[in-house]
């Protein structure tokens, strides 16, 4: 190889990646046109998330329901993180959490849950004492004390954004279906993690412990809004793939905290309390059960 192709290779791989990913980029005339699908584009586009295939309950076997937690520090879930700055960056791109959140405003997304047993609905409006914070100065109390209207920069606001959230959880059932005769997973519900917004900025209280599920979405409801917001592709920027594709193809890393058990469904770190590596290979203990059930299904 030539220093010329190696050049040309360093110049593509430099390119903004926001510019690379976007539609019609080749043939817009202006820069307005980036991103804006042709009438040919759009007769032909019939791209939708491919449905589920109907499973009766005679079908099913074995089933087992787990809750799993999502961890953003690692590296192959970053794509469920980033971008967290959407100021300098397409409209094309945005994180998981953004995507969720601004459908929920818009009421596009309905079957938004307090809890992961999906008993409690909730809206947008009963989600503002979580999702934020409202706080006056000493010197707006000073103009309340003296019957004053407190003025605006005496008020502070904070809000939970992209970058605050720490991990996801999900929960989903995994089957065997005797009519297709395979082990199946099935995602159920998804919630953004962060920690309580009312302790965000205290330094004081141990993170762990101010960890807050912000809310549940069922999952199914979620499917088109989450197939229309794509995700960046490492490997290809051209083809971007779409956050129901990653979470339907189980391309993250996920730590079995829960599941479905005769105590009430307790977390692992009920009964493995204050250590991490045991409560690590419990989680293992707990997915290595799953994984031999196809196999000893097989068994005779």
């Amino acid at each position: 190889m030539n220093w010329k192709n190696v050049l040309l290779i360093g110049a593509v791989t430099l390119l903004p990646a926001s510019l690379m990913a976007q539609a019609n980029i080749l043939n817009a005339k202006k820069p307005e046109d980036i991103g804006v699908k042709t009438e040919a584009q759009k007769a032909l586009d019939n791209d939708a998330p491919l449905e589920y295939g109907y499973v009766d309950d005679r079908d099913i076997l074995w089933s087992k329901t787990v809750w799993e937690v999502v961890d953003l520090d690692e590296r192959v879930n970053f794509p469920l993180y980033y971008p967290t700055d959407t100021i300098d960056i397409g409209n094309d791109r945005r994180s998981l959490y953004d995507v969720l959140l601004k459908s929920i405003k818009t009421g596009e997304l309905e079957d938004v849950y307090a809890d992961s047993y999906f008993t409690d609905k909730r809206k947008f409006s009963d989600l503002s004492a979580t999702l934020q914070k409202v706080d006056t100065t000493d010197y707006g109390y000073e103009q309340l004390n003296a019957g004053e209207q407190v003025s605006p920069e005496f008020i502070m606001r904070r809000d939970i954004t992209a970058a605050d959230i720490e991990e996801y959880r999900i929960k989903g059932m995994w089957y065997f279906d005797k009519r297709q005769g395979e082990l199946k997973y099935r995602l159920l519900g998804i919630a953004p993690v962060a920690p309580d917004v009312n302790f965000i900025d205290d330094d004081s209280m141990d993170p762990s412990d101010a960890k807050v599920e912000l809310f549940w979405v069922w999952y199914p409801d979620a499917r088109k809004i989450l197939h229309e917001a794509k995700v960046f592709n490492q490997r290809n920027s051209a083809q971007p793939i779409s956050f129901d594709m990653l979470l339907n193809a189980r391309r993250f890393n996920g730590v079995i905290y829960r599941e479905d058990n005769v105590h009430g469904d307790r977390k692992v770190n009920d009964y493995i309390p204050d250590n991490a590596l045991f409560q690590l290979l419990e989680a293992n203990r707990i997915q290595e059960v799953i994984r031999d059930r196809e196999q000893d299904m097989w068994a005779y």
